[in-house]
């Protein structure tokens, strides 16, 4: 079987659609004639690559980061050449649905050692001599 990371690479990038435009901010007379800010859209629900489960639990846990419940779009403007900003996007992209597929570790309930628990009581033994011998004598 295919890791997350081939799937993302090959062919969930195939299904993204880029769109470049102006970026904001410095960058001299660059600006205003070169198009350097990228775009990413990705619609999870109309993916092919994704299984209606993988759909489901991306949506579910990308919730918050989501357009129109079910549309991922990214955009960067950081370098001054479209190819880097591009890869940026792109690694943003992979990042995301990464941390979209990731799980939480499920939490083994443990006990507490009996060296533990006597170490604690011992403490708690002394604690009590030492507030008993600040005590006013009777």
């Amino acid at each position: 079987m295919k890791t997350i990371e081939e799937i993302i690479d090959r062919q969930l990038i195939k299904e993204c659609k880029f769109k470049t435009a102006r970026s904001s901010g410095a960058g001299g007379q660059n600006i205003n004639k070169v198009e350097t800010k990228v775009e990413l859209w990705f619609d999870i629900a109309a993916s092919q690559v994704l299984t209606d489960d993988e759909k489901e639990f991306l949506i579910k846990k990308l919730q918050s980061k989501l357009e129109k419940d079910t549309i991922i779009h990214l955009q960067e403007q950081k370098e001054r050449t479209q190819l880097k900003n591009k890869e940026l996007v792109k690694q943003k992209f992979y990042q995301l649905i990464l941390l979209g597929f990731k799980t939480k570790k499920i939490r083994k309930p443990t006990k507490i050692s009996k060296i533990v628990k006597a170490k604690r009581l011992e403490n708690k033994r002394l604690r009590s001599d030492i507030k008993k011998l600040r005590q006013k004598i009777k």
